[in-house]
C-alpha cells in the first residue's frame, strides 16, 4: 500500500452511491489558490428538501419548501462561516461552536471537544469539520471527525488532523463509508485527492460525480493565496429541475 497515494475525487464519489456529506480542503496545483468545497446529500424527504443560499459571511442550509419542512435541527445551519484569516466548513451548528471560541481566542480542538455526533440513531453520524487559516501567501488547515465509540452512542471518538498545504493535494472526509442500514460511519484518516486548478472544472466535476438520486446541494470557493480574490459555486439540484 503506497501511504502517499492520491486518489481521484471524481472516482471517490462515482463509486459511491451514499458518502453523506463531505469536506474537501486542499491546494490548486499552480500553488496560486486554496480550495474548499462542502457537499450534502439526503434519504429521507426532510434532508432532501435543502438549498445553499449565501450569507455575508458564508453559506446556510434552508429549506427548499418551507411547508413541507420537517424537523430542522439537524438540517438547517450555517456550513461555513469566514472569520478573520479563517474559514470554517463543517457539516452541522458545530460550525458556530468553533467560530464563538476561535472568536474568543480558544483554538479548534477546543470548540469540538464540547461537541459530539448527532443524536440520530441507530445511525449517529458523525460531525465532520475543517478550519482553515492563512498567513501571508500560506494557509494550513485542520480536519476533524467526531463518531460514536459503540452501535449505542455510548461514548464519542474525536479525531483531529492538521495539514500544510501542498500544491496539487487536498483532503476528503465524509459522514459515511457508504449506503447501509445503519449508516456505516467514516473510517480512517481524510482520503488524499488531487485538486484542479479551474473552479468551474472542479465544481462541474464533483457535480456530475455525486449520485443522481441522492446529491442535494454544493458550495466549491477558491482562494487565492495572496488574498486579492475569492471565487464561489453553489448549485442546488431543486434549482436544477
Amino acid at each position: 500500500m503506497n501511504v502517499y497515494e492520491i486518489s481521484d475525487a471524481a472516482g471517490l464519489l462515482s463509486g459511491n452511491t451514499y458518502p453523506g456529506r463531505g469536506i474537501m480542503v486542499g491546494m490548486t496545483p499552480d500553488a496560486a489558490n486554496c480550495a474548499i468545497a462542502y457537499f450534502i446529500m439526503g434519504r429521507s424527504s426532510n434532508s432532501r428538501n435543502r438549498i445553499f443560499e449565501y450569507t455575508d459571511s458564508g453559506i446556510i442550509t434552508k429549506a427548499f419548501d418551507e411547508s413541507k419542512l420537517e424537523d430542522p435541527s439537524l438540517i438547517i445551519y450555517a456550513p461555513v462561516r469566514m472569520l478573520d484569516n479563517n474559514i470554517i466548513v463543517t457539516n452541522g451548528d458545530q460550525t458556530d461552536t468553533i467560530y464563538d471560541c476561535i472568536k474568543s481566542g480558544k483554538s479548534f480542538e477546543d470548540a469540538l471537544r464540547t461537541r459530539e455526533f448527532e443524536p440520530d440513531p441507530p445511525n449517529f453520524t458523525p460531525r465532520i469539520s475543517s478550519i482553515v487559516t492563512f498567513d501571508n501567501d500560506k494557509f494550513s488547515y485542520k480536519m476533524s471527525i467526531l463518531k460514536s465509540a459503540d452501535e449505542n452512542g455510548g461514548a464519542c471518538s474525536r479525531y483531529f488532523y492538521e495539514y500544510e498545504a501542498i500544491a496539487g493535494l487536498g483532503h476528503f472526509i465524509h459522514t459515511y463509508n457508504c449506503d447501509g442500514d445503519p449508516i456505516p460511519t467514516f473510517t480512517g484518516e481524510p482520503e488524499r485527492i488531487g485538486m484542479c486548478d479551474d473552479i468551474d472544472t472542479f465544481t462541474d466535476t464533483l457535480w456530475n460525480s455525486l449520485n443522481a438520486d441522492n446529491k442535494i446541494s454544493l458550495y466549491v470557493c477558491y482562494r487565492r493565496l495572496d488574498g486579492t480574490d475569492i471565487q464561489t459555486r453553489i448549485i442546488n439540484k431543486h434549482e436544477q429541475e
